[in-house]
C-alpha cells in the first residue's frame, strides 16, 4: 500500500488487541511505543472541530478514508462521496480497529471506545491533517502541478526530463508514480490528499527536491490539492470534457482557475498560462497580481514562445524566443500540439530560474510519453501509433497531424468511455469522419454502460456512413484496421494509449493497444508468409 504503515510495524502492533500472557517487558514495549505516536489534538488547528465526543488527546496509528485498510489505532475520515457515504462504513471500521473517527455529523449511537469528531468539511479536514500528519511535505519540495484538458502528461514528464540533473525530480500522473526510490503504477490521476502527501513525503525521504504532477479538475473539486503549496501552476488548454461531472464549460473552466487564484487554499509562486488558448488569456486576468504570470505559445505577447516553426513528420524544428536570447530547438515530438505542451514545460523551467540553453541540451534524449503518439513498428508496410486521445479536440490534433504527414490514407480505430461525458460522444464521431479516410468505432471501456447506447450517441456524428464501421470488440477492430491499412498509409488507434486493461461492467480484463497490434501483425505476417 502507498503511503500507508504495514501490519507488522511495531506501531500497528502496539495498537492491536492485547495477547495473553504477554510479559511485563512486552507489555511496557507497547505502552511506550502508543506513549510516542501521535495524538489526535496535534493535528486539528482551533476551531475546526464543530464538536466531539471522546478524549482529543487519544493516540492514533495513522490516517485512513477506506474501511478496508483500517488497522488497529486509525483515525477514519467517512468521506461523502458520489456511489456512496463512508458515513455507512464507520461500524467496519471501528471493528477493524479504528480509535477515532472524522465525520460531516455526529451520529446517534456512538461507541465508547472511539473518539468522534464532527467537522464542517470532512475532505478539507483530511487534506488539512494529512498534509500536518506527513509533516508538510511540500514545503521540502518545489511542487509543479499542471492543469489542463489535454497534454497534462507529456509536459509532465517533459518538465521532469528537462528539470532532472543534480536533483531528483518526483512525479505524479495518469501513468505512474515516481517517487525517487521507487515507481509505482498509477491509480488515479490526482490522488485523493491522503495518498497525495504520503506520496509527496515518500518523495521528501528519498531525496527528491522537486516534484511535478497532474492536477485534474476533479481533483482540484474534491479538494485533493487544498493548502498544497505549488511552486509553479501551469495551465495547457481547455476544450469540452468531464460535462458529466462539470455541469457547464463556465463551470469547468472555473474549477481550474482555482489553482491560480488562492481558491486551493494556497497560491502559487509561478503561473505560467498558455497564450494561444483563449480559457488561458482570460485565465491571466484572474490571476492575482502577486502572482508572477509566465506566458508561453506561438502568439506574439507570449513571453516564451515559437517562431519560424517547421512541422515534420519526425521532428518539429522552430526559433525558440524568451525575454533573455533566442535559439534554435529541434524537438524529437511531432505536431503542433506537442509543440505547445514543449512550450509550456520550457516556460516552467525558465520560470523556476533555469537557463533554455542549458536544460534544452537534454531535449534530444527525450524517449518519448507511453501511449501519446507511440509508435508501433514490428516491419509492417504502413504506420501504426497508438495515442490516448479521448477528446474531439485531442482526435483533431492527432489525425491533422497525422494528414499533415502521411501520403497514403489515415485511418483510425476509436471509441467513447462508457458512464462518462455523452456530450462529447458525436464531437468525436465528428472529427473522425472529417479528417479520417475511414473510422472503425468500437468499445473503449463500457464500464456499466450499454455499448449500443453509446454508439447511439456516437452515431449521431455520422456525416459519411460508408466511411465508418461499427464493430463491438475492440480487438477485431484493430485486426480489420491492419487488414485495410496498405503501404503508405498510417492507423490511429485512439482512446486508450497505455492503458494495459478494458472495463466491462464490475469486470477488468487484460486489453493493451500497443501488444494486441504486436500479435496481430506478428499472426497475419505469419499467415501471410
Amino acid at each position: 500500500m502507498i503511503g500507508y504503515l504495514t501490519s507488522n510495524h511495531p506501531l500497528i502492533q502496539a495498537f492491536s488487541p492485547q495477547v495473553f500472557g504477554r510479559s511485563r517487558k512486552e507489555t511496557a514495549a507497547r505502552k511506550r511505543v502508543i506513549n510516542m505516536a501521535p495524538k489526535l489534538s496535534d493535528f486539528f488547528a482551533e476551531g475546526e472541530i464543530v464538536a466531539a465526543k471522546g478524549p482529543l488527546d487519544r493516540p492514533i496509528s495513522g490516517l485512513m478514508m477506506d474501511s478496508r485498510r483500517v488497522v488497529p489505532g486509525t483515525l477514519f475520515f467517512a468521506l461523502p462521496g458520489r456511489r456512496a457515504d463512508g458515513v455507512s462504513f464507520i461500524d467496519e471500521a471501528i471493528q477493524r480497529g479504528a480509535v477515532a473517527i472524522v465525520t460531516a455529523k455526529l451520529p446517534r449511537a456512538m461507541s465508547a471506545k472511539v473518539t468522534f469528531i464532527e467537522v464542517a468539511d470532512p475532505r478539507a479536514s483530511l487534506a488539512r491533517v494529512a498534509q500536518r500528519y506527513y509533516a508538510f511535505p511540500d514545503r521540502d519540495l518545489s511542487v509543479i502541478g499542471v492543469t489542463g484538458t489535454n497534454g497534462k502528461t507529456t509536459v509532465t514528464h517533459l518538465i521532469k526530463h528537462l528539470l532532472n540533473g543534480d536533483q531528483k525530480v518526483g512525479m505524479i500522473g495518469t501513468i505512474s508514480y515516481d517517487l525517487g526510490a521507487r515507481t509505482v503504477p498509477s491509480y488515479r490521476t490526482t490522488p485523493e490528499s491522503l495518498d497525495l502527501f504520503g506520496l509527496l513525503a515518500q518523495m521528501r525521504d528519498a531525496g527528491c527536491r522537486q516534484a511535478v504532477m497532474e492536477v485534474s479538475s476533479h481533483g482540484i473539486d474534491q479538494q485533493r490539492v487544498l493548502g498544497l503549496q505549488f511552486g509553479a501552476a501551469v495551465f495547457t488548454n481547455l476544450t469540452r470534457d468531464h460535462l458529466d461531472y462539470h455541469p457547464t464549460m463556465a463551470a469547468y473552466f472555473e474549477v481550474k482557475t482555482r489553482l491560480f487564484t488562492g481558491a486551493t487554499g494556497a497560491t502559487p509562486k509561478v503561473a505560467v498560462v498558455n497564450l494561444d488558448d483563449e480559457h488561458g488569456r482570460k485565465l491571466t486576468e484572474s490571476i492575482p497580481a502577486s502572482i508572477r504570470v509566465v506566458t508561453f505559445g506561438e502568439a506574439a505577447g507570449a513571453q516564451v514562445r515559437a517562431e519560424k516553426i517547421v512541422l515534420g513528420f519526425k521532428s518539429t524544428a522552430f526559433s525558440l524566443v524568451w525575454p533573455q536570447g533566442e535559439m534554435q530547438v529541434e524537438s524529437p515530438l511531432v505536431g503542433r500540439y506537442n509543440l505547445s505542451n514543449l512550450l509550456a514545460a520550457i516556460a516552467t523551467a525558465w520560470g523556476l530560474g533555469r537557463d533554455p540553453r542549458v536544460f534544452l541540451a537534454k531535449l534530444r534524449a527525450f524517449k518519448g510519453v507511453p501511449g501519446r503518439m507511440e509508435r508501433v513498428d514490428e516491419g509492417q508496410p504502413f504506420n501504426v501509433f497508438v495515442d490516448y486521445a479521448h477528446t474531439d479536440d485531442a482526435l483533431r490534433n492527432a489525425l491533422g497531424m497525422l494528414r499533415a504527414v502521411t501520403p497514403g490514407r489515415v485511418l483510425v480505430v476509436y471509441g467513447c468511455g462508457g458512464n462518462r461525458d455523452r456530450t462529447k460522444r458525436p464531437l468525436m464521431t465528428t472529427a473522425v469522419q472529417e479528417l479520417a479516410d475511414f473510422a472503425f468505432a468500437t468499445a473503449d471501456n463500457p464500464r456499466r454502460e450499454a455499448l449500443d447506447s453509446i454508439f447511439a450517441d456516437m452515431r449521431a456524428g455520422v456525416s459519411s456512413p460508408d466511411r465508418i464501421a461499427w464493430i463491438e470488440d475492440r480487438r477485431r477492430a484493430i485486426s480489420l484496421a491492419l487488414d485495410m491499412a496498405q503501404p503508405g498509409d498510417c492507423l490511429l488507434i485512439a482512446g486508450k494509449g497505455h492503458e494495459s486493461y478494458q472495463e466491462f461492467a464490475d469486470t477488468v480484463v487484460p486489453f493493451d493497444d500497443r501488444q494486441v497490434v504486436r500479435e496481430l501483425i506478428g499472426i497475419k505476417q505469419i499467415n501471410q508468409g
